[in-house]
């Protein structure tokens, strides 16, 4: 009888699970493998979209579920969720004693996956480790490579830079990033632009979107959050500026995304936004389709960074989130200023040349991540010598 390895795999917030869905469903399909599904933190919360829904929606089922986000969107909660997330994952590796777990990226959520699992002796995995980006989620990212034992990296710069971290070369593999899978799959779809007030409401005018469109995604940055409205508020101004329809939505469970969400809620009832809609959260494919079919990116997403760099759609990347990240030739760096924000969308209208950047793969990242987790030996010290 063939004993299947067990792989646990924890989400805790809406990026997180299109980072990895490629990689969950290449588990399930895995004959030496099993899933076993973990929705802790933001990605249960309905205020920020409830991803959890989408995930069950695509037919995984979930082992267990984590509730700890501490409300407060500010640097002192963010701490405090982490160490809850550490309490309440003892608890589930403990009933269902996983071979290996699996964490995404440098959330801060995601440090509670790596401390527990390193302290309970179980190996763990590290999804795009070894990426520099100048503010907390660098620290974070380079704290949970050193506890990993596994790195499964979206690039060639972030190998060698986990490598120079003192990380076992044998044990740090460059997969490309699992988002790219899902970009490929947009690329070779033919669908229609499907009609995103019908399929997931939200609120404000509908602009048509026949003869092009915006695509707004911009995060409170956790080492400026007392800036964040202010930081919003510009973006505003240059949006409404532009007055060119505009998809909007919403920022992540961060220090500082109550001023994010405040100032975006205060300027709405000041100004006549006629041309702008928000959103909530949106199915990971749907909303690379969005942004394929968009005329450009505004924001700081990582998703401008990443899965546009494969589509070649155009970025305003705004301020120091994304600093020092491996990046496409689509994306145009502005400061938090309203008329350079302005001048970088203008500039992204003239450029209609789109080129794919394959700086993250080459979209089969999933299929290799499932096979090196049933293959790898399994370990959760560094005992080998190099």
């Amino acid at each position: 009888m063939n004993i299947k390895r067990k792989i646990a795999v924890v989400i805790t917030a809406r990026p997180s699970y299109s980072r990895v869905k490629t990689v969950l469903k290449a588990i399930q399909q895995n004959p030496d493998l099993e899933l076993q599904l973990i929705i802790a933190a933001s990605a249960l919360l309905e205020r920020y979209g409830s991803a959890v829904n989408y995930i069950e929606n695509d037919g995984f089922e979930i082992a267990a579920k984590v509730f700890n986000v501490l409300e407060g969107e500010n640097l002192t909660a963010a701490a405090k969720t982490t160490g809850i997330g550490i309490l309440e994952l003892s608890t589930v590796f403990d009933n269902l004693k996983p071979d290996i777990v699996v964490t995404v990226a440098d959330r801060f959520e995601t440090m509670a996956t790596a401390i527990a699992a390193s302290y309970m002796n179980i190996p763990l995995a590290h999804i795009q480790g070894g990426e520099v980006t100048g503010n907390i989620d660098e620290k974070v990212r380079h704290a949970i490579t050193k506890l990993a034992d596994y790195h499964f990296v979206a690039s060639e710069n972030a190998k060698q830079r986990v490598i120079q971290l003192g990380e076992n070369p044998e044990m740090v593999f460059n997969t490309g990033c699992p988002s790219i899978d899902i970009a490929q799959q947009v690329l070779q779809s033919d669908k229609p632009l499907f009609d995103p007030y019908e399929l997931y409401g939200g609120v404000g005018s509908k602009p048509k979107l026949d003869q092009g469109y915006l695509v707004v995604m911009q995060h409170p940055v956790t080492n400026e959050y007392l800036d964040s409205r202010k930081h919003i508020e510009a973006t505003l101004r240059a949006i409404q500026q532009i007055n060119f329809p505009t998809l909007w939505f919403w920022p992540n469970v961060d220090a500082g995304a109550d001023g994010t969400s405040t100032g975006i809620r205060s300027y709405r009832e000041l100004h006549k936004l006629e041309n702008v809609h928000f959103f909530k959260n949106m199915k990971g494919d749907d909303f690379l389709q969005l942004l394929h079919g968009s005329a450009c990116l505004v924001g700081n997403s990582s998703v401008g960074i990443r899965e546009c760099s494969f589509l070649g759609v155009p970025v305003v990347n705004i301020g120091s989130r994304q600093n020092r990240r491996d990046r496409g030739n689509n994306v145009i760096d502005v400061s938090y200023d309203e008329n350079e924000i302005v001048k970088g969308i203008q500039s992204a209208f003239q450029n209609k040349e789109r080129k794919q950047s394959l700086v993250y793969g080459g979209g089969d990242a999933g299929e290799k991540i499932a096979t090196l987790l049933s293959n790898l030996p399994l370990q959760f010290h560094k005992t080998i010598s190099y």
